[in-house]
């Protein structure tokens, strides 16, 4: 405790400052009034909710600003009893994870052994404020291996996995139903004729399941916990994708989204483009360089 008292009265002059001066480069908003919200805004609205969504656009740097501000604020609001779940690393990598986040290897093993996305050090401020403050981190993602076998031989193929192989998987059979997140799905590829077979569609429902699971086994074996689900904003805009399969898997769980944007419109939103994508939308300047 008192090391994490240190660490917190070193960088809180830090982020303040950040605070300060990224203020002026983004917005938040509360969809259902229309009106400008805050941070302490979503951190409150987590008193009704389990799962709080951050669906990102994986290069802005405001938005990855915002997710350690969010954190943080969760964490100092419920305190042991805060959670954070990363698309950006995958369910074979949770030992990793783990071990990285206890203090037994280094974290040149944590990036290389836990397969830790290109843009890391976008998402280190979070695990490191994990580590400092003993927050388990959910490493939600299905491995790539197993979204490109269904991409190529569709959800059957996995039925020929071993145990260990099937238990860092969402359940089969993955439900694939069609609906609106299949028609939102086929807009982004380009088309029906663009997306070909319906094997890329269900590799996305694999993905999604998979995160879904793991926060909802987490959930079961944590009463009373807040989850920071961190992922591409795709997952989770419309509470489709990730927050749909996670109502299957645990029919109790109350969810909230975010969803964040680069935009022109940051000082005056386009409500006819975000008034159904989330709970709360954060627009970010455009302007600001990309991290990668």
């Amino acid at each position: 405790m008192k090391k994490l008292v240190a660490i917190l009265f070193l960088i809180m002059p830090l982020i303040t400052m950040a605070q300060e001066d990224m203020s002026v480069h983004y917005k938040i908003y509360n969809t259902a009034k229309k009106a400008p919200a805050t941070i302490d805004d979503i951190v409150n609205a987590l008193d009704k909710a389990d799962v709080v969504f951050f669906g990102e656009e994986h290069n802005d740097s405001t938005g990855h600003y915002l997710e350690a501000l969010l954190l943080k604020k969760i964490t100092e609001k419920y305190p042991s009893r805060s959670a954070l779940s990363l698309e950006m690393f995958q369910t074979d990598c949770q030992t990793v994870l783990d071990e990285y986040l206890a203090g037994f290897i280094r974290e040149k093993n944590l990036i290389t052994e836990g397969r830790a996305w290109n843009n890391y050090k976008d998402y280190r401020p979070m695990i490191e404020q994990a580590k400092a403050a003993h927050i388990p981190v959910i490493a939600a993602n299905a491995p790539t291996r197993y979204t490109n076998m269904v991409t190529r031989d569709g959800l059957e193929s996995l039925n020929r996995l071993s145990k260990q192989a099937k238990s860092w998987l969402a359940p089969l059979p993955i439900d694939t139903a069609t609906g609106a997140y299949y028609e939102k799905f086929v807009a982004i590829m380009g088309g029906h004729n663009a997306m070909g077979n319906m094997k890329i569609y269900q590799s996305q429902n694999l993905w999604d399941a998979t995160m879904a699971y793991h926060i909802a086994k987490f959930l079961k074996t944590h009463k009373g916990f807040k989850v920071m689900q961190v992922n591409g904003g795709f997952h989770s805009e419309e509470k489709l994708g990730v927050a749909a399969q996670l109502k299957k898997y645990l029919s109790t769980v109350r969810m909230l989204n975010i969803a964040a944007y680069a935009d022109d419109s940051f000082d005056n939103p386009d409500w006819t483009k975000f008034e159904k994508m989330a709970d709360f939308i954060i627009l970010t300047d455009p302007k600001l360089p990309k991290t990668f």
